[in-house]
């Protein structure tokens, strides 16, 4: 990712300092709850698709940076919710907030993040951002709220799937490089085509990290696996493997999903004779496709290659 990165270093380095300055407070508390969370940065994919976007699409000015900065903070807020939904133990090799400080502090450093977002976000002269970010904030809770009422749903579709992760997931990646391309000055055929990449991009991410969720290692990965399908939420090597299987092994598979304790091996062994894990992959092979032949349109340059170098890195990953 370092490589990956080099068109845009010196840009993250101004956004990890607008983000810090955002959060800073008084009370050494929030101070300290805000220095672990910054460990969650990781890769800074949010970040770094839209600024590459602003790149690729004519050029990076300041409300690039600041709109860089705001995304992340939403992405933590929606980490940190996520660990105490999931009753999650680790989140980059670091115990969740959850789990340091509880579930109480954990909801409302998440909305402390959110609220600094907005705020940060409401300097920029336009409220084009803001109203964008507000609407896909909307979207990622309406497909968080979707997973949780098709809990323990053996009859959930592939197509009703995707529509949950394309809400909780891609909506945020498309809203990135939206944004990215739409500060650069773009037309608006480029802004729609930036989009539909980062959407293409988040539903691959989010489909690759379901099959990471069962055949990954926590090690590498640095979080806890498996909380999807111990709170019951079906995934798509699941859904595949239950609409594929024979009649013993569907009841098998159903009976591991409701027992409340998700048993990775057995589900590994339970997919296998349908081969859903990589037909999963295959699926998530697809929307890379789509992801890179939409940007087809833009002139080449290191940014727009930056791009598509990393969704074709998506499928490959395993941390």
């Amino acid at each position: 990712m370092t490589t990956l990165y080099e068109p845009i270093a010196a840009d993250m380095e101004k956004v990890c300092r607008i983000f810090d300055d955002e959060l800073f407070s008084d009370l050494p508390v929030v101070n300290d709850l805000c220095a672990h969370v910054a460990t969650y940065r990781g890769k800074m994919l949010r970040p770094a698709l839209l600024l590459l976007s602003g790149r690729a699409c004519g050029g990076l000015t300041e409300e690039h940076l600041t709109l860089a900065a705001v995304v992340e903070m939403v992405h933590m807020a929606t980490l940190v919710h996520d660990d105490v939904l999931d009753d999650a133990d680790i989140r980059r090799r670091q115990r969740t907030v959850n789990r340091l400080e509880g579930n109480e502090a954990a909801i409302l450093l998440g909305d402390y993040l959110i609220s600094h977002a907005f705020h940060l976000c409401s300097s920029l002269d336009s409220q084009f951002a803001s109203r964008t970010i507000g609407a896909t904030t909307n979207t990622v809770c309406e497909g968080e709220l979707q997973q949780i009422h098709h809990r323990g749903d053996e009859g959930l579709t592939i197509d009703q799937y995707l529509a949950i992760i394309t809400g909780k997931t891609a909506a945020l990646t498309g809203t990135c490089c939206l944004l990215g391309a739409h500060y650069a000055g773009a037309d608006s055929d480029t802004v729609a085509a930036s989009e539909r990449y980062g959407l293409d991009v988040g539903i691959a991410f989010q489909i690759t990290d379901d099959v990471l969720d069962i055949v990954g290692s926590e090690q590498h990965m640095g979080k806890t696996l498996g909380r999807d399908l111990d709170k019951h939420k079906l995934t798509l090597p699941v859904i595949h493997a239950l609409a594929h299987s024979d009649a013993p092994a569907r009841r098998e598979l159903g009976k591991v999903l409701k027992n409340g304790v998700f048993d990775r091996d057995k589900v590994r062994r339970l997919l296998e004779p349908t081969d859903s894990v990589n037909y999963t992959l295959q699926i998530a092979g697809e929307y890379i496709a789509s992801a890179t032949a939409s940007l087809s349109s833009l002139p080449p340059t290191d940014a727009r290659d930056t791009l598509i170098r990393m969704a074709l890195m998506i499928i490959d990953r395993d941390k």
